[in-house]
C-alpha cells in the first residue's frame, strides 16, 4: 500500500458498516479518506477518532440519492483535495417490499443509490484522475453475490438483487470502455454474502430486530473482512486486473 500513501480515496457510505470499515483501515495505510453519507454527525465522530492514525479521514454530508450534491462534493474534493485518486463506491440500500408490493418510490430510491450514484461517482473519479494526469487510478464497486445469482423465496431481495445485476453488468461495461481508451485504470468489483452491517437492520426499518435476529442466527461475514478484500485489491501490482471477488462466510450456504 506505500504507493497509495497520501493519495485520496473517496468512500461512499461511509458513516457505518462496511464503508466505515474500509475507510479506517485505508487511513491506517496512509490515505486522504473523503468519506461522504448523509449522517455528518457519525462522519465527525469517526473523524475525530482517526486524528491519530497515518492518513486523515475527511467527512463530506452527501445524500447520494440527490445528484446535485454529488456534484458539488466532487467539485469540493478538487477544490480543496486536488481530486480522486481511488473511489470506493459502497453504499447501497434495499427496501422490505416484494416486487408485488413494491412502489415505483421504493424503486426509483433503490435505483439512484445502487445505479445512478454508482455511474455518477465513477465518471466523475475518472474524470479527476484524467485532469490529474493519473493512469493508475482504482474504482472499487461494492456489488453483491445477489448480482449474480437469484435467491428463491426472498421476495424482498428481488428489486435490489436486480439492481445489483445492473452494477455487474455496468461494472463490465466500464472495464471494457476504459480498456478502449488505453487507460489503466482498473475497475475492481467485490461481491459479499451476508454480512454483519447495518444493512440487514436498516432494511426492515418498521421491525429492526429482525434485520438483528437474522445476523444472530446466519453465518455472517465481518465488515473488517470487507475492508481486508478492498486492501488486496488496491496493493496488487499495477498490470493485475482483479475483476471479481465473489465472498462469503465459509459456513453461509447460499
Amino acid at each position: 500500500m506505500d504507493r497509495w500513501r497520501g493519495r485520496l480515496a473517496l468512500v461512499t457510505g461511509a458513516s457505518e458498516g462496511i464503508g466505515e470499515a474500509i475507510s479506517r483501515l485505508l487511513v491506517k495505510h496512509g490515505m486522504k479518506v473523503v468519506g461522504c453519507a448523509r449522517n455528518s454527525r457519525k462522519l465527525e465522530a469517526i473523524e475525530d477518532e482517526l486524528k491519530a492514525e497515518g492518513g486523515c479521514f475527511i467527512p463530506i454530508q452527501c445524500d447520494l440519492s440527490e445528484r446535485d450534491q454529488i456534484y458539488a462534493m466532487f467539485e469540493k474534493i478538487k477544490t480543496e483535495h486536488g481530486g480522486v485518486d481511488v473511489c470506493i463506491n459502497n453504499a447501497g440500500m434495499a427496501f422490505p417490499s416484494s416486487l408485488l408490493d413494491g412502489t415505483p418510490e421504493e424503486w426509483q430510491k433503490a435505483l439512484d443509490v445502487n445505479v445512478i450514484a454508482v455511474c455518477l461517482c465513477t465518471n466523475l473519479s475518472i474524470q479527476h484522475m484524467k485532469d490529474k494526469g493519473v493512469d493508475d487510478g482504482h474504482i472499487v464497486v461494492l456489488n453483491s453475490l445477489g448480482g449474480h445469482r437469484f435467491i428463491q423465496g426472498a421476495n424482498h431481495l428481488h428489486f435490489y438483487g436486480g439492481t445489483k445485476h445492473m452494477v455487474t453488468a455496468l461494472t463490465e461495461g466500464y472495464r471494457d470502455e476504459l480498456r478502449q481508451r488505453k487507460s489503466k485504470i482498473r475497475v475492481s468489483a467485490i461481491s459479499p454474502g451476508l454480512v454483519e452491517s447495518e444493512f440487514v437492520v436498516r432494511m426492515n426499518p418498521e421491525d429492526p430486530e429482525k434485520g438483528r435476529k437474522l445476523l444472530q442466527t446466519r453465518p455472517c461475514l465481518k465488515r473488517e473482512d470487507i475492508a481486508e478484500l478492498v486492501v488486496m485489491v488496491l496493493q496488487v501490482p499495477p498490470n493485475v486486473q482483479i475483476h471479481d471477488i465473489l465472498v462469503r462466510d465459509t459456513d453461509q450456504v447460499m
